[in-house]
């Protein structure tokens, strides 16, 4: 059974309290989410010889995660990762949308779901958050009901679920933007991590951070994950930007996937600490990012310092970036009395 406690975390400039829960398993590993940014603070899981460290990335203070650049631990849409220079059709009909970063929207827009407070509450052993989103919000359509559900369990899994319903043609594409590193939040960088993915193949990319729309085959290059390989010997690669991007910023193609099926997309693993995740879900592709520009900004860390690049690893379970611009992806697109569901699992353990 798991234990669930609730606490006062801090407040927002409006005035609006900032929760933070506490899901606690009968081994004593636990994890913290907070409603604001929908968001996974905190993920306390035992080594090898038992012993407990946090592996997820974080701040010391609930303001940490106001407009963080990082967005980390958090909750981002409706659209996760890119769309190319903000510019997208949706039933017939051209949008602008806010253009931050680069040349590009990213991640929803400046004031997106990772920077919101959403409604929470304790579901028995699970806890769920709400959120409204306004037609035309962040230039978008449709008015959006959104929901995110956290179940932890005893085998120390964090399963995610993400619901949506619009009352118009829009698109939408959640993910959780949580950064782990397996040795601990506080151990340097996760370079030397190895990750497995299900993936024999990986979207070209432009120098823009956009996919040309072209899938390109993994095998004999850099980000060849098929069996484990650490991070460290690809990260300043020139095959499809790599070095270009400061790292791994890339969304691989998962295989066999097929629509609303749960499936693994692969694993992480950290030979120091024994710790190791399995990742599942049931989106089509897995951004992986190496946290290429922590270093630039992040607020203090849990651990009163501050974050190098690489000091976490983003394994981002979504649809393709730019999926709205490309008719050959699979569609982010989602019509008034559909439901969006998606879940995403973190099955923790060691070896």
């Amino acid at each position: 059974m798991i234990e669930i406690e609730q606490q006062v975390w801090g407040a927002t400039p409006e005035g609006e309290a900032i929760i933070l829960y506490t899901m606690r398993n009968a081994k004593g590993a636990e994890v913290k989410v907070t409603n604001f940014g929908a968001a996974v603070v905190s993920i306390l899981v035992p080594d090898r010889e038992g012993r407990l460290a946090d592996v997820a990335l974080g701040y010391k203070h609930a303001q940490g995660y106001f407009r963080d650049g990082a967005a980390s631990g958090k909750t981002v849409g409706r659209v996760a990762n890119r769309i190319a220079f903000g510019r997208m059709t949706v039933d017939g009909k051209e949008y602008c949308l806010e253009v931050n970063n680069g040349v590009n929207h990213l991640h929803g827009g400046t004031d997106n779901f990772a920077n919101r407070v959403w409604e929470s509450r304790v579901e028995t052993n699970r806890i769920a958050m709400v959120l409204v989103s306004p037609d035309g919000d962040q230039g978008y359509p449709g008015e959006m009901q959104v929901e995110a559900v956290f179940d932890f369990d005893d085998d120390n899994a964090l399963e995610i679920t993400y619901r949506a319903a619009c009352d118009k043609t829009t698109v939408v594409n959640l993910t959780n933007h949580l950064y782990l590193n397996l040795s601990g939040e506080n151990s340097g960088d996760i370079l030397d991590h190895e990750l497995r993915l299900n993936c024999s193949e990986v979207l070209e990319m432009n120098d823009k951070q956009i996919p040309t729309g072209r899938l390109l085959p993994v095998e004999g290059t850099p980000q060849d994950f098929r069996s484990f390989r650490p991070f460290r010997e690809g990260i300043g690669s020139e095959f499809n930007h790599i070095g270009d991007f400061r790292g791994y910023d890339h969304p691989f193609v998962i295989e066999g996937w097929k629509k609303d099926i749960l499936g693994e997309a692969g694993e992480l693993r950290d030979a120091r600490s024994g710790r190791c995740v399995t990742i599942l879900t049931s989106q089509p592709s897995v951004m992986v990012y190496t946290g290429n520009w922590l270093s630039c900004g992040c607020p203090e860390t849990k651990s009163g310092s501050r974050y190098i690049d690489h000091a976490g690893v983003a394994i981002e379970c979504q649809n393709y970036p730019d999926a709205v611009n490309h008719e050959n992806f699979p569609s982010p697109i989602l019509n008034p009395g559909e439901i969006y569901c998606q879940k995403i699992v973190f099955r923790f353990g060691t070896f």
